[in-house]
């Protein structure tokens, strides 16, 4: 796959270690020197306005997408390529989603579990074929990680469905699963396991 634009979820808060804003604005910029197109929550702070700075500065195309009421809340960056504006944190989503051909997780709290996993639902179920990948920096997802093989060890997610969520520990490594991701066969959600 070709990936011409990528939505990262990240956090709007940069985290207690200075690894996470590195990552952020690595991101940035390698998404930059690879011609993708970042699609993101249109955050000024934290993680978000880490990634978007730095590929700006980069020379790099940024769409922000937020609903009206975060906009008001002076939290946006206004210096976007371009900038959506939408109703509800659900719009917000489905703009995301229409934007890119990718998903790229950085750490986050609430909200980026919130998205990615609405994305991993919506691939599970059929709805969307985006590759999903998350930056393993400094093992914040390793909790994860073990919750999702726990998943499948007790039944309540098939190893097909497993494999939607890719792991990297670097950003080109990650990148590189992106780009070489081919969707698994869709067998029926509700197969006995």
């Amino acid at each position: 796959m070709i990936m011409k634009s990528a939505v990262v979820f990240c956090g709007a808060n940069t985290g207690s270690n200075p690894i996470y804003s590195d990552a952020a604005a690595e991101m940035g910029r390698l998404l930059v020197q690879r011609n993708i197109q970042i699609v993101y929550g249109a955050g000024k702070v934290g993680l978000m306005g880490v990634l978007a700075n730095s590929a700006l500065e980069a020379g790099g195309e940024v769409i922000g997408v937020i609903p009206f009421f975060l906009r008001k809340k002076e939290v946006c960056h206004e210096a976007l390529s371009k900038l959506y504006v939408v109703d509800s944190m659900h719009e917000r989503k489905i703009k995301m989603a229409q934007l890119s051909d990718a998903v790229i997780v950085l750490p986050g709290g609430y909200g980026t579990m919130d998205e990615v996993f609405e994305m991993l639902t919506l691939a599970q179920l059929g709805q969307g074929a985006h590759p999903i990948g998350f930056l393993n920096i400094n093992g914040f997802f390793n909790p994860l990680i073990q919750q999702l093989e726990l998943m499948v060890a007790e039944g309540f997610l098939k190893p097909t469905h497993r494999k939607l969520a890719l792991v990297a520990q670097t950003i080109p490594e990650l990148l590189d699963k992106l780009e070489q991701y081919e969707t698994p066969s869709r067998e029926g959600k509700w197969i006995k396991l």
